[in-house]
């Protein structure tokens, strides 16, 4: 007969504890964030599955075809060599307008071995009222070690600033590209000397 007991209490708690912590047992390691964008709903939802909208906050080059198996390609570095550009040949995973878009992606080509694999990326939209949007991204799918650590420490960082691109976009206009692309210009000189 089983005893309800504070022992037996604790040992249960610790027990579910353990698996929702442990690498084997417990949740998936993800990236998640969150921001307010001061936009409806479908305005958010254009900015994320057009080329207009992508290059309106997240790059400055995009190729954009929102439907499943679509492209969803990321250029970053527009001036790079194919397959280096950034988030090259990435697709549409599911859209569910204008709540949902996933897609696969991978790492930077400075992490050449991470790079040949994908990860996923959920990015859910809520209408909070009719001029504000609650955008939640999740991105899973991550190996352990090596490339992979230095992989998710990049991206840690690089989907606060995408997500703060997005809410700067609506409050004070699209994101100007031209430093950036005088920046990668000036970059690529160098590398050819």
């Amino acid at each position: 007969m089983f005893k309800i007991n504070f022992k037996n209490i604790l040992t249960l708690f610790l027990s579910v504890f353990n698996l929702a912590i442990h690498p084997v047992y417990g949740a998936e390691r993800s990236i998640d964030k969150e921001v307010l964008v001061a936009a409806p709903i479908e305005a958010v939802w254009q900015a994320w599955t057009t080329k207009a909208g992508i290059e309106s906050f997240f790059a400055p080059e995009a190729q954009i075809d929102a439907r499943v198996g679509g492209a969803f390609h990321i250029h970053i570095n527009p001036l790079g060599a194919a397959g280096e550009k950034g988030a090259d040949d990435m697709r549409f995973l599911a859209l569910q307008a204008p709540t949902m878009l996933s897609f696969d992606w991978n790492a930077p080509p400075s992490l050449p071995e991470v790079r040949k694999q994908r990860t996923f990326v959920i990015v859910r939209l809520a209408a909070v009222d009719d001029k504000t949007t609650k955008v939640n991204l999740h991105h899973t799918g991550w190996g352990e070690g090596g490339e992979w650590e230095k992989a998710f420490t990049y991206f840690d960082r690089a989907w606060g600033n995408v997500l703060a691109n997005l809410k700067a976009r609506f409050e004070t206009g699209p994101k100007d590209w031209s430093e950036w692309m005088a920046q990668l210009k000036a970059m690529m000189q160098v590398q050819k000397k």
